[in-house]
């Protein structure tokens, strides 16, 4: 997988019919706690508009809930027009290999996802619990020793501690990788998934070459002697007599660990700073009453902004011309569906800014919709409830050691990726 974000986005109009209000894409101001400002004034005035992007080509941005959850169903757009050669790039979004299997359209994209949907089931999922809960416990036991008094000054990182290494580890065993690899395996999903534009993406792409060639090997060992993870499931996997080929396993695998690893991880150290630096009465909420811990999830995961495009990051292509909002998308041209925007739409969120963990609709699409929902919605919700129910339980005092401007962040970046988040107990 390659990822371009190009250039720094200026405020300048652009020009013939655009949207003088927001700029070139990806619009400055979004952060964790939500999208760019400009996309409230989008949603009303022109929630369907042909904007410039910092990659150099125009592109149809869609902001209102209803028309990105219509288009993210629909076939007429293309993933895989949006990566073919001479696919328009559009700054700020990530361009993935053609072979992945959200780089698809139907019919190789369903042949794909029916194979390996098994593996993700509500059911599957739910008898990982057990063993996500040990991995959890374990990172806390770790996390509250560090934060002892006397032993570090009683700080510790939620990042290193337990929101990288917490989903890291659960795909690592997902795939089957050996514990006695688990560290280079560790250090090149990060790398992969961690793209910095100053380096121009080549410490991504190295790491990309690692595990593309670890993979390789760990195929090869679960072919030859099968072994009780997803990986030899999949080996076996057959639909009516079709299977996965050796490059599709591969790339299945690496992209469970950039979509799995990496958009868990962020959105979990993301979650834990919007409770603790602005909706601290929300987090003590959960303290008093971890039942609440589910509903409270689904709230986060639409209310914190993971996308720093404000996008899925995802451009598509139209393959013929699409109608949508009184607007004609014409047949060629690039599209973005803002998730983050739809998230925050007040005609289908009662107060959409407004974290309130117990809101009972919450009809949230921060895993996509239609062809390309998210396979690995169910593990990443567990995942999220296990970690923050581990949380508030052990650490009900938990506070930010550092004042929330001296935090570090991950520059270009897809996600809003912290590097580290220190936290401390007590007052």
């Amino acid at each position: 997988m390659t990822v371009t974000q190009e250039t720094t986005p200026q405020e300048t109009a652009p020009q013939g019919g655009g949207c003088p209000v927001a700029g070139v894409f990806p619009f400055s101001g979004s952060s964790y706690r939500g999208p760019a400002p400009a996309y409230g004034s989008l949603r009303a005035e022109q929630p369907v508009v042909k904007v410039p992007t910092a990659g150099g080509v125009d592109a149809w941005l869609v902001t209102r809930y209803e028309d990105v959850r219509r288009l993210s169903a629909d076939p007429r757009l293309s993933r895989a027009q949006a990566c073919g050669e001479g696919a328009p790039r559009v700054g700020g979004t990530m361009h993935t290999t053609p072979e992945m299997i959200i780089s698809l359209d139907a019919p190789e994209h369903s042949r794909l996802r029916k194979l390996v949907a098994g593996a993700f089931t509500m059911r599957r999922v739910e008898r990982m619990r057990e063993n996500v809960q040990r991995v959890t416990d374990e990172l806390l036991d770790d996390m509250e020793a560090k934060t002892a008094a006397g032993d570090g000054g009683g700080v510790g990182d939620l990042v290193q501690q337990l929101a990288v290494p917490l989903p890291l580890t659960v795909i690592g065993e997902l795939l089957g990788v050996p514990a006695k690899d688990l560290r280079d395996f560790e250090q090149w999903a990060r790398a992969f998934a961690t793209v910095d534009d100053r380096a121009g993406g080549e410490e991504s792409l190295h790491a990309l070459g690692k595990l593309s060639e670890y993979i390789v090997g760990l195929v090869a060992d679960k072919r030859a002697q099968p072994t009780d993870d997803m990986l030899s499931e999949l080996i076996a996997a057959r639909d009516e007599g079709d299977r996965l080929s050796e490059a599709e396993l591969v790339t299945f695998g690496f992209t469970l660990i950039g979509a799995g690893f990496d958009t868990t991880a962020n959105q979990l150290a993301n979650s834990v700073l919007a409770l603790l630096a602005d909706h601290r009465d929300q987090w003590d909420l959960l303290v008093e009453d971890t039942s609440r811990i589910p509903r409270a999830v689904e709230e986060l995961l639409r209310h914190v902004n993971l996308f720093a495009t404000d996008t899925s990051g995802f451009p598509r292509i139209a393959a013929e011309d699409v109608e949508v909002g009184g607007v004609t998308i014409p047949k060629g041209d690039a599209v973005l569906l803002s998730l983050a925007s739809a998230n925050r739409d007040p005609e289908v969120f009662d107060d959409p800014d407004r974290l309130d963990l117990g809101r009972e609709r919450n009809p949230h699409i921060s895993f996509g919709h239609g062809m390309h929902y998210c396979l690995g919605k169910h593990l990443g919700r567990m995942e999220m409830e296990v970690a923050i129910e581990g949380l508030v339980r052990r650490f009900p005092d938990l506070r930010l050691a550092v004042p929330e401007s001296e935090l570090p962040w991950h520059e270009g970046e897809i996600n809003h990726t912290l590097t580290s988040l220190p936290v401390v107990r007590g007052s």
